[in-house]
């Protein structure tokens, strides 16, 4: 007997529903039908595509409020961030809907030749194997480029939103979109590897651990399939002592408590200059106090339950040995009695780099506060992780913040902002963040032959 996905309320830990998976007969058959869709996809043109992945985006937008509560009782995002992630989704498919062509143009390369050109054609069909934590967005970046450079796409989306998964597929129903240039492929995890492996894949797309990473990565290579990989982070938000205070302390409770802390680009290590650490903690306290934790389908609630109990119970050991190691606990740091994978929003502070907070990717509502001795002192600390996903600088020295954003080894740097995806600029990762890019004119050139031509 196949094993079942089960979906699990963490608000209450009850039983949602239960997802047959496939076998090997059923994930063959799946992945050829992407691969046979295929044959015609790729002769479509970009105007055709792009009215497809109009439909897309309205249907998405349609059924907002549905995606928004499944979500919610999924995996435990507030409604409230749940309507707004369908949104980006929608807008990604539209984005690419509109920039795809002018991103695959043929480019012309001088040479010794009359004419050399370089012509970007569709790899085929693609799996995209994506996690839990944003379950319409990530699948969105996946998809949308993917599509629009021509290729089909195989959808194996995270055991804890099966429910997620086929409410994507049925969207592409709905839309009227050309049936399977997007395959639902609801299987379990020891059987992803099986799916890397199929013929008919031509190369895949992972967001998840550095872990499973380098299980997808390895068993891509093997096949000689190219893989694109955006994984953890410990993202380091810098502020210098002539930093906005408030506006960052703003932006540093909003990036580091998005989706109940679970994201990889959330600041994670925020690193204070001794002037203004003091005070900088004193906003944060505050800010962080005053926001609720609660029901996720009700719409004055902040900050939702972890989304499994394992992860919660991961976070409390970090968040424990931290505070062992001589941290401070201003607010949180208890599992909170009661029914719900919750975890309560905990503040640490005067968290060195030998501490298991500083050291470890943190996923959940867990702010860790570190003190820098002088703007080299941060840059150091910033840099001290094996991750390389985003950071953030906050300060008014123009100079210093350009030479920050260069000497932080990071995949993307925002200054005086929140690090972000966005489907206008490439996102991803160096060292054990992953490699690949994923968005703008970079991200759709990820799954596509760079052909060269060459004429006498």
């Amino acid at each position: 007997m196949n094993q079942a996905l089960i979906a699990t309320n963490p608000f209450n830990g009850q039983k949602l529903a239960e997802y047959p998976t496939l076998n090997s007969v059923g994930i063959d058959e799946k992945i050829s039908q992407a691969n046979n869709a295929f044959s015609h996809w790729k002769n479509t043109t970009f105007a055709e595509r792009a009215e497809v992945l109009r439909n897309v985006a309205k249907a998405l937008r349609d059924a907002k409020p549905l995606l928004a509560e499944l979500m919610a009782k999924e995996m435990g995002k507030p409604v409230k961030e749940g309507l707004a992630e369908v949104e980006k989704a929608a807008w990604c498919s539209e984005y690419y809907a509109e920039h795809a062509e002018p991103y695959l143009a043929t480019e012309t390369l001088p040479s010794d030749a009359s004419n050399s050109y370089v012509y970007y054609q569709p790899l085929g069909t693609l799996l995209g194997i994506l996690p839990w934590n944003a379950p319409l967005w990530l699948a969105a970046r996946y998809f949308a480029p993917a599509l629009m450079a021509g290729n089909t796409c195989v959808l194996k989306h995270d055991p804890n939103v099966p429910g997620c998964a086929q409410a994507i597929a049925d969207v592409f129903a709905k839309a009227g979109a050309p049936k399977n240039i997007l395959v639902n492929l609801p299987i379990a995890t020891p059987a992803v590897a099986e799916a890397i492996r199929h013929p008919a894949v031509q190369a895949v797309s992972f967001t998840g651990s550095a872990k499973a990473g380098g299980i997808v990565a390895a068993t891509a290579a093997a096949e000689i399939k190219h893989a694109v990989l955006e994984l953890g982070g410990s993202d380091p938000f810098i502020v210098l002592a002539d930093a906005d205070l408030d506006t960052a302390a703003d932006i540093a409770t909003l990036s580091r408590i998005i989706n109940a802390g679970q994201s990889c680009i959330a600041a994670k290590r925020i690193i204070v200059a001794s002037e203004v650490y003091d005070t900088f903690i004193g906003k944060l306290k505050t800010r962080l106090a005053a926001l609720k934790l609660g029901d996720p389908l009700l719409e004055d609630t902040d900050i939702g339950p972890i989304a499994r109990n394992d992860l919660r119970q991961n976070l409390h050991r970090q968040v424990a040995a931290t505070v062992a190691a001589g941290a401070n606990c201003l607010l949180g740091g208890e599992i909170p009695e009661g029914e719900g994978y919750f975890y309560p929003v905990t503040l640490l502070t005067d968290v060195t780099e030998t501490m298991c907070a500083f050291k470890e990717e943190t996923f959940g509502p867990v702010m860790v506060v570190i003190k820098a001795d002088s703007p080299e002192h941060a840059l150091t600390l910033a840099n001290d992780t094996e991750y390389g996903l985003g950071a953030g600088v906050w300060t008014q020295d123009v100079d210093l913040a350009l030479k920050f954003a260069k000497d932080l080894n990071a995949g993307q740097v925002a200054i005086n902002g929140i690090v972000k995806t966005d489907p206008r600029l490439p996102s991803g990762g160096i060292k054990k963040s992953g490699y690949g890019r994923e968005l703008g004119p970079h991200g759709i050139k990820e799954f596509v032959n760079a052909k060269q031509i060459w004429i006498k």
